[in-house]
């Protein structure tokens, strides 16, 4: 059974978290980001996180401000909160005695964990699934409300069955949060696994991180697979990538 954790956040806020323990022999640890309002529990985390568990790699999943069970106002997030929260969440963990080797992200995760890794000394490797270039791109999500929301300061949100209050203060640091030059001063192996058939995120992101980023890096297509990683086993064969992948980078650490 996962193991139920919280720490504050960076705006001051309980985050809730879950520990995936890892099957012996243990072979690593590492945090897994979500994406843009999404939580600890969607497919593309907790089936990911559970299989790199059952391959020794333990992993901590946590809900970001004001989502799943974490505590706090969404509104009040931010990709540089959520930067700055996925490194909290490295350092909650190496508290524990079990620093992170492996930083995971899905979608806008993906591009946290790549702005957070420099800030975590024990990570070696950082591993990307279905990640945007442009944090900035989250807005065509909200694209109807951008406009009121800059005006009148807030507006509700009606997205996957749920009201969120998206506020001026997070829409203007999405239109100013940047990746390239996290990217190009990454110097960690990255890994970018994107669908070719992802009509949410498109390829050509995982394309432009690609030829951004500096050596060693690797790129896989995942074939079949939708933006959320919903159809069956898919989170699982990303996980298994990543598995194989990560185990030179997750020894040199030894963590």
């Amino acid at each position: 059974m996962a193991e139920r954790v919280r720490f504050a956040s960076s705006r001051g806020p309980a985050l809730v978290g879950l520990i995936d323990h890892p099957a012996e022999p243990v072979r690593g640890w590492g945090v897994f980001a979500h994406g843009f309002a999404l939580s600890k529990d969607s497919p593309a985390a907790s089936r990911t996180c559970k299989q790199l568990a059952s391959e020794g790699i333990g992993m901590l999943r946590f809900d970001n401000l004001g989502l799943g069970d974490s505590e706090g106002d969404w509104g009040d997030g931010s990709f540089a909160v959520k930067v700055d929260d996925t490194v909290l969440a490295a350092e909650f963990l190496t508290g524990l005695g079990t620093p992170p080797g492996i930083l995971v992200g899905h979608s806008l995760g993906g591009a946290a964990v790549i702005a957070a890794a420099n800030r975590v000394p024990s990570v070696r490797a950082v591993a990307t699934i279905g990640a945007p270039f442009e944090p900035k791109n989250v807005e065509r999500h909200y694209q109807a409300l951008a406009d009121r929301v800059l005006q009148d300061g807030h507006a509700e949100w009606l997205v996957g069955g749920k009201t969120l209050i998206l506020k001026r203060s997070l829409v203007e640091d999405f239109r100013r949060a940047e990746l390239h030059h996290h990217v190009v001063e990454l110097g960690l192996p990255l890994l970018v696994m994107h669908s070719p058939t992802d009509s949410t995120v498109s390829v050509d992101n995982a394309s432009r991180i690609f030829k951004t980023a500096r050596h060693p890096r690797s790129f896989i297509a995942l074939e079949g697979s939708d933006h959320l990683l919903t159809a069956p086993g898919q989170p699982q064969r990303a996980a298994r990538v990543i598995s194989a992948w990560a185990d030179p980078y997750l020894s040199l650490g030894g963590v």
